[in-house]
């Protein structure tokens, strides 16, 4: 089976307002509770994404198998590991289809804690896509977090990092479909579909953008790579594809203690 090599541009996962988003994160008054009603998204707000260990990994894919594919095993994200690694349950519902109308003003300023009139009067077309600016998310936000209006911070806040991080697609804007996966809390099935068909479309074009929340498939990544000293700390200085190819079935982390508490095995398949 060949491993597929391809030229990947770039991994899209930093933006202009990650600072700033770190910093309003950073107000975040109890985040055990903020975790609880939005899952673990200040966590991969923080991560730090090792460009390099993306690349390599993307340079593995396989279209004709939809895996990650290594000399002698494959790796492949499921949704049980997104739904741990989020924070957050797969609700029993139909994900977002894009086929879903538009939510409607009043749906949006209820969620924000905001009047309609101002979502109205803010909502915009940008990249062909309505959607609310990030600017004047981030104005709201700070306005909240400096007024201690604790519920509409943070669901502001929240939303800047769905449409930001998440779902990344137009710069300096939360477009619709964040809007809609923001308010269905389901977000786990999209993440991960975001994640095979962003991977999957440029890897078959061999160029272009990867467009999904690159800190948490960084964050899968990391999670199954050894843990040992001397592979965290690479003293040979090996690059990230030299580090991978010398991995054998034996060094990959094929089960997780975080996936005890629904008894759920990973779904990460050997090539027998």
């Amino acid at each position: 089976m060949d491993i597929v090599r391809r030229n990947i541009k770039k991994i899209s996962f930093k933006k202009p307002e990650l600072t700033n988003l770190r910093k309003l994160g950073s107000l975040v008054s109890d985040p055990e509770k903020f975790r609880e009603r939005h899952g673990r998204i200040l966590s991969i707000l923080k991560t730090n994404v090792e460009v390099g260990a993306l690349e390599a990994l993307i340079r593995f894919y396989d279209p004709l198998y939809h895996c990650f594919t290594f000399p002698d095993y494959q790796l492949v994200p499921t949704l049980e590991e997104y739904a741990n690694l989020f924070g957050l349950p797969v609700l029993d519902a139909v994900p977002l289809s894009g086929l879903e109308e538009v939510p409607k003003p009043l749906a949006i300023a209820t969620a924000l804690h905001l009047k309609k009139t101002e979502i109205s009067a803010n909502l915009t077309i940008k990249g062909g896509l309505q959607g609310l600016t990030s600017k004047f998310l981030f104005n709201k936000a700070s306005f909240f977090a400096k007024a201690a209006s604790k519920d509409a911070f943070e669901a502001i806040l929240a939303l800047l990092i769905y449409g930001l991080v998440l779902f990344p697609n137009v710069d300096d804007f939360v477009d619709v479909n964040a809007i809609q996966i923001f308010l269905s809390k389901n977000p786990v099935p999209t993440l991960l579909a975001d994640t095979y068909h962003s991977i999957h479309h440029r890897t078959q074009k061999g160029d272009g953008i990867i467009m999904c929340c690159a800190p948490l498939l960084y964050r899968w990544f990391m999670s199954h790579l050894p843990q040992t000293p001397h592979f965290k700390e690479n003293p040979d200085k090996l690059r990230w594809p030299q580090r991978i190819m010398s991995l054998t079935p034996e060094d990959i982390v094929w089960y997780n203690a975080y996936c005890d508490v629904e008894a759920i095995i990973d779904g990460l398949w050997r090539v027998l």
